[in-house]
């Protein structure tokens, strides 16, 4: 594929809020996970909370779309100079061939969840504040996100569970390729709320203890809260030296079961070789893999499988999901700003919380942050059902 430039980009997470603060956090090796404060719950979880999303408040003319997840991605697009890039994106291109594609699994289910603690109790009405349009629907993220930064071009929401803000990047490329736009704001977001929290709950899949990606006694996925957003522009004759390009993007579908992955990695490895390939890149050229890495037992042991036949143990690894949680639908969006950052700063992230790597997993898995020269690096992003993504990434120059 012809590689697109990170024109700009920025993150939010329990990690910190903006791209100087989660480069210091992953470079200090340090966690965002707490002892859950979001809400009352039956059970015992760690989440990975954005503490400023309170603080947030939405511009009068798009009260519509108020809810915590279009109140994060506003605190997410206000950092790192973000809406000005895009404006600039908007005066060089024109807004109708800038499009907006983004991915989330919940949207603003969470005002939904509040709405039905409030039915009137003589005709079961919602109340008259809530906007199921506005909030609770998928769309809403998009649509809030084009409407606050004045874009005109395609636009769209990906659904696809832990993938969704990875496979915006496939959409945006395959929008440029076919000439319909020029540049793209691409990203994820989603915010904590009840359903996720239980719902993973009564699978059996959240630990009691921060997550501990790849660890002998890992246990579980501790949720994590994020927004992450890229401005994709096509390449300019001339970059920057320490630019960041989307150099393949490789998709699967291994549809083995609901839930859990392939036991031998099968969608995994194929969305790996298909991203290799999209970038004409061999295995032995990555340097830093940004493992999916969610904590579970069969995810763990699958990825590793999977990495194992593609790279054997030469290529170094870590799940920064120890970090942030386990962000759902803003993990691929997250953890590909996360890999920009590592290529631009030479760093290798570390994995906090885990202890004693499970023995078995060939991967080089690191603990512990380093630095060391990058000049390529994969992000994996797996989602239920076998909706897999993978995003390589390399330095311009």
């Amino acid at each position: 594929m012809t590689p697109l430039l990170f024109r700009a980009s920025t993150a939010v997470s329990g990690l910190g809020t903006g791209l100087q603060v989660t480069l210091q956090g992953l470079r200090d090796n340090r966690s965002g996970l707490r002892p859950n404060e979001f809400g009352a719950l039956p059970f015992v979880c760690h989440t990975g909370t954005v503490d400023e999303v309170q603080l947030v408040q939405l511009p009068a003319a798009l009260q519509s779309f108020d809810c915590r997840n279009n109140r994060l991605a506003l605190l997410a697009l206000q950092q790192d100079g973000f809406i000005e890039a895009v404006q600039a994106s908007v005066a060089r291109w024109g807004a109708a061939r800038v499009g907006v594609f983004l991915g989330t699994s919940t949207a603003g289910i969470h005002e939904t969840e509040l709405a039905y603690r409030q039915l009137d109790p003589q005709t079961g009405a919602l109340p008259a504040r809530f906007s199921y349009a506005g909030a609770h629907n998928a769309w809403s993220l998009t649509n809030f996100a084009r409407s606050l930064l004045r874009l005109q071009g395609p636009a769209s929401v990906v659904c696809t569970a832990c993938s969704s803000s990875a496979k915006v990047f496939g959409v945006a490329q395959r929008m440029m390729e076919t000439g319909l736009i020029d540049a793209a704001v691409v990203g994820g977001v989603d915010s904590l709320c009840f359903t996720t929290l239980y719902g993973f709950h009564a699978l059996q899949l959240v630990s009691a203890q921060p997550c501990r990606p790849f660890d002998v006694a890992r246990d579980g996925i501790s949720i994590g809260e994020a927004a992450a957003f890229v401005l994709l522009e096509r390449v300019p004759a001339s970059v920057d030296a320490d630019a960041v390009l989307l150099a393949g993007v490789g998709e699967s579908s291994d549809a083995y079961h609901m839930s859990s992955p392939h036991p031998q990695g099968h969608g995994a490895i194929a969305a790996m070789r298909a991203a290799l390939e999209a970038a004409a890149l061999e295995p032995d050229q990555v340097d830093y893999l940004n493992l999916h890495g969610t904590g579970t037992r069969a995810n763990d042991s699958t990825e590793a499988v999977a990495v194992a036949t593609l790279f054997g143990d030469r290529v170094p690894c870590s799940s920064t999901k120890g970090a942030t949680g386990h962000t759902l639908g803003a993990a691929g969006a997250l953890e590909a700003v996360i890999s920009a950052l590592a290529l631009r700063h030479g760093l290798i992230p570390g994995s906090p919380h885990t202890a004693a790597v499970e023995p078995q997993l060939a991967a080089q898995y690191q603990r512990s942050a380093r630095t060391a020269e990058l000049a390529c690096v994969l992000s994996n992003s797996f989602g239920f059902g076998g909706a897999n993504c993978t995003l390589a990434l390399q330095r311009a120059n």
